[in-house]
């Protein structure tokens, strides 16, 4: 795809996201590059004062520096019950609306802040749909960094599963803002049973999640150069 058609998509995407923001909400905001774009546009609704108490919850630090740049009034998911809304990117989503999220090396802090949200929305551009999850991405598992690979050695003995550790360029294992280690597995023919998948992994003492969302996403917004269509569970 065409990178500037794929970044006006996820612009259209974004700002179809922020019509979802009422005044008063606390938000829970994700991590990656169409999120990124959301971000922005909620700071400047705040600023031009077309919203008003919005506070914001990250998920990563990346999107904490970004939203407090925009002005963003941020807390801690410790200081609050519940968020109204969570509104993140995702890697695929499939027709259940299940995806594969973890590919900007956030998914841990993503699950556990969106798991706490009344309302999940996902925003994507329409390359991100696929009939079954992992067709075209690696899942991103992440990892305790003892023994990593003794971790990384038993994912790739998963049926269909070829893992490897994620390194950086200069060789060194990425480093999640937990001060874990990620792990990314591939499956040739996809994931035939992405349920049982996740109770595998989290079965598994060095894994400490993976990048499965399941039976998570209220809705996904998805753009095309024709637009947003809204996609909603059931």
């Amino acid at each position: 795809m065409d990178p500037t058609l794929q970044t006006q998509m996820k612009q259209i995407a974004a700002r179809r996201a922020l019509a979802l923001v009422k005044d008063g909400m606390t938000l829970g905001l994700g991590t990656g590059s169409t999120t990124a774009f959301f971000v922005q546009y909620l700071g400047e609704a705040l600023q031009e004062g077309r919203l008003q108490d919005i506070r914001g919850v990250p998920t990563s630090e990346r999107t904490a520096q970004h939203a407090r740049d925009l002005g963003i009034p941020l807390l801690s998911l410790d200081d609050v019950p519940y968020l109204d809304l969570a509104v993140d990117g995702a890697d695929e989503v499939d027709p259940q609306l299940n995806l594969i999220k973890g590919l900007g090396k956030a998914l841990l802090r993503e699950k556990l802040v969106e798991v706490h949200a009344r309302a999940l929305w996902i925003i994507v551009d329409e390359s991100k749909l696929v009939a079954r999850l992992g067709d075209h991405v690696p899942l991103p598992v992440e990892i305790v960094p003892f023994a990593a690979g003794a971790t990384v050695r038993w994912l790739n003995g998963l049926p269909g599963c070829r893992a490897e550790l994620w390194r950086r360029e200069d060789g060194d294992p990425w480093i999640t803002d937990n001060g874990h280690y990620l792990a990314r597995c591939w499956f040739d023919d996809g994931i035939p049973d992405p349920d049982a998948l996740s109770q595998t992994l989290l079965a598994w003492p060095g894994v400490m999640e993976h990048g499965l969302f399941l039976n998570m996403a209220t809705g996904v917004i998805v753009a095309s150069p024709a637009g947003a269509r809204v996609m909603r569970r059931g």
